[in-house]
């Protein structure tokens, strides 16, 4: 964790004794920071950036630093009290001041393990938000014809996360692919099971070796693909292609799906997971169960996997992974970041239906009541499945 602690203190307070109380405060939290004291010349570059009011009278002194503050870093302002020389009185003026004039903040006050315990949450979400900033997203032709809601505001994008949008025509991979030979031996981990997969799985490898040059020729961080025109343009899906790059760090998506895109870059930077982009199947709002699927999953993700073809078009080659049942959060941001939905379970068992996409995960959310957000409010089709129990910090991302 990178912390940053700045000092706010009265000049009629003694320096020696206010000193003595925040070295043993700080102590008794044990949490790794620097402290840089009055000096706010880093306020804004680390992870969290907390501001240590150690002692009431501070409030003028921080109506004329906020100019400053605001140059440096438009993130929430966090002021740290531990309730001394009316210390907790003047976070308060503090923060009133703050909403006021809709900039947003919090006061970090309580037991020394409540304080910690939001501390380390919120340096989580500063560092995840450092990870966003300045990447490279690539949209591989337009969002396929059904996302009719899945759009994005771009300016929104990059002004709250730093995440810039590149627009990449489908042809550019076409022809990549045309361009790459043909591998002699794909390495996969898991049986061939038929002569119509093992035919197809040099022309899935192809796919992928085209996306990987195409990342490295426009300095990707991740992309999503308008998938399904490769079943009309190479006989062939990119299902094998995004499960590899997705294990590699790269994040890849479907379908040209912006918002689920978005959605897998902040799930990554929280959790170093991309997740696995899927929809529902089927729901039953009276216990919280959430059946999602779709024909790929990160190899990174799964225990083990196994080959089949492409679900809805059946050729090609789709992945059926298989994941041991334990803690998940279902997670999805609108495309203006506007709306987000995270909502924590456990994942029960992975299927292996033949009427549906290859990747099958049996979900139960603890609030069953959530469930009910698919069928009345939901952000588009797909969502992601994220390891662990994350949704505290996915939201808190974006807010």
């Amino acid at each position: 964790m990178d912390i940053a602690i700045f000092t706010l203190t009265s000049a009629l307070h003694d320096e020696q004794a206010v000193g003595a109380t925040t070295a043993a405060f700080l102590a008794a939290l044990r949490i790794p920071h620097k402290l840089c004291g009055a000096d706010y010349g880093e306020y804004g570059s680390h992870d969290l950036n907390l501001i240590f009011v150690r002692t009431g009278g501070t409030e003028g002194i921080f109506r004329d630093l906020l100019p400053q503050l605001r140059r440096q870093s438009t993130q929430p302002i966090y002021l740290l009290t531990n309730g001394s020389s009316n210390s907790l009185a003047a976070s308060m003026e503090i923060l009133s001041y703050l909403r006021q004039r809709d900039i947003a903040g919090e006061i970090l006050h309580g037991s020394n393990a409540y304080v910690t315990g939001r501390i380390t949450e919120l340096a989580g979400t500063g560092a995840a938000r450092r990870k966003l900033r300045g990447q490279r997203l690539g949209i591989i032709g337009v969002p396929s014809d059904w996302l009719i809601s899945s759009l994005v505001d771009r300016n929104e994008v990059r002004n709250k996360l730093g995440i810039d949008l590149i627009d990449i025509n489908m042809d550019e991979v076409i022809a990549m692919y045309n361009a790459t030979p043909t591998p002699t031996t794909v390495n996969v981990d898991a049986p061939v099971p038929n002569d119509e997969i093992r035919m197809a799985l040099p022309g899935a490898e192809r796919i992928y070796l085209a996306l990987k040059q195409i990342v490295e020729q426009y300095k990707l961080n991740g992309l999503t693909i308008r998938c399904f025109d490769l079943l009309t343009a190479v006989r062939n899906t990119g299902c094998l292609a995004l499960a590899r790059l997705n294990s590699e760090g790269i994040i890849a998506g479907c379908e040209g799906d912006m918002p689920a895109m978005l959605s897998m870059a902040i799930a990554q930077a929280v959790t170093g997971s991309t997740g696995f982009q899927s929809n529902p199947a089927r729901i039953n709002p009276e216990t919280g169960e959430i059946l999602m699927a779709h024909c790929t999953i990160p190899f990174n993700m799964v225990d083990r996997y196994e080959l089949d073809t492409h679900f809805e078009s059946g050729i090609g080659v789709g992945i059926r992974g298989f994941r041991r049942s334990g803690p998940v959060t279902l997670f999805k941001v609108s495309g203006n970041l506007q709306r987000c939905f995270a909502a924590q379970g456990s994942l029960e068992q992975c299927g292996c239906e033949t009427d549906l996409c290859r990747t099958q995960m049996s979900i139960r959310l603890y609030d069953r009541q959530q469930a009910r957000y698919f069928l009345t409010d939901p952000i588009g089709n797909h969502h992601i499945v994220v390891p662990g129990h994350v949704a505290n910090t996915l939201r808190a991302v974006i807010s």
